[in-house]
């Protein structure tokens, strides 16, 4: 194992030999990580938390602290991350609480830019990005491929859609819709379709197509949220991204931004 002399790792804490432990970083109790992990310098790392493989942590970043919950008082809550996630300068990540079912999870392939938060209870999906200063209350999800933009402020409950794309200094209040483009430039709209994310994923000119006729549906009609689910759920072949899109209305609790 490559420790720097000025590292302190408790003795419960799992670190394998291939990991890297930079200058005057500090790994605790419980907490295990997978091979290959680099921790570059004053990376604070606290547990329960499980960290998959070759992740790497930029200094000053703190990962796995208590969350910032006022009902909190100690419990033993978790924090999971997946594998192939780079988390830089100063980001900070609790773990969850109890009464949000006591875990915090970010997937993998996640890049997760410098003084972004993600708050307790928060579920993270894989290649996803947080750009720099952006911040999830608790209880936030942020579907795969999702992109929230920088210094955005997302609000607890709230759910962010798969390959959405939320621009710069946008607050979100409310759900957004998957694959869309939204921002506060639009007066915090959905206007589109996140065309140019969704080919560079292999989208299919059919599969795009399909997504964009629902969403003409959805906002560029002159049919209310109710009338546009029940005019796509009559259409056939419309597509499982369609579907999913469906579902994802459907099951919003806060509302969705249109």
């Amino acid at each position: 194992m490559n420790v720097h002399p000025t590292a302190i790792i408790d003795q419960r804490a799992k670190v394998p030999g291939s990991c890297k432990v930079g200058p005057y970083c500090v790994i605790g109790a419980e907490v295990e990580l997978g091979e290959g992990c680099r921790l570059l310098s004053h990376v604070v790392l606290e547990g329960p938390a499980k960290i998959g493989a070759d992740n790497a942590f930029f200094s000053f970043s703190a990962v796995g602290m208590a969350p910032q919950d006022i009902s909190y008082r100690g419990e033993a809550t978790r924090l999971e991350i997946g594998d192939h996630n780079e988390i830089r300068e100063g980001v900070t990540i609790s773990r969850g609480t109890l009464k949000g079912g006591g875990l915090t999870r970010v997937g993998s392939h996640v890049l997760i830019m410098a003084y972004a938060h993600v708050g307790h209870d928060s579920v993270i999906g894989d290649h996803c990005m947080l750009v720099n200063g952006a911040t999830l209350g608790g209880h936030v999800t942020v579907e795969e491929w999702a992109v929230v933009g920088a210094l955005c402020p997302v609000h607890q409950n709230v759910r962010n859609g798969a390959h959405a794309y939320i621009g710069g200094g946008t607050t979100i209040t409310q759900d957004v819709l998957p694959f869309s483009m939204t921002s506060a430039a639009r007066d915090t709209h959905a206007y589109g379709m996140n065309k140019v994310g969704l080919e560079r994923r292999g989208f299919s000119s059919e599969r795009i197509r399909k997504i964009h006729h629902a969403y003409k549906t959805l906002l560029a009609s002159k049919m209310n949220t109710s009338q546009a689910l029940a005019k796509l759920k009559a259409e056939p072949d419309r597509g499982e991204d369609v579907d999913m899109l469906i579902r994802f209305i459907e099951g919003s609790e806060r509302g969705v931004i249109k």
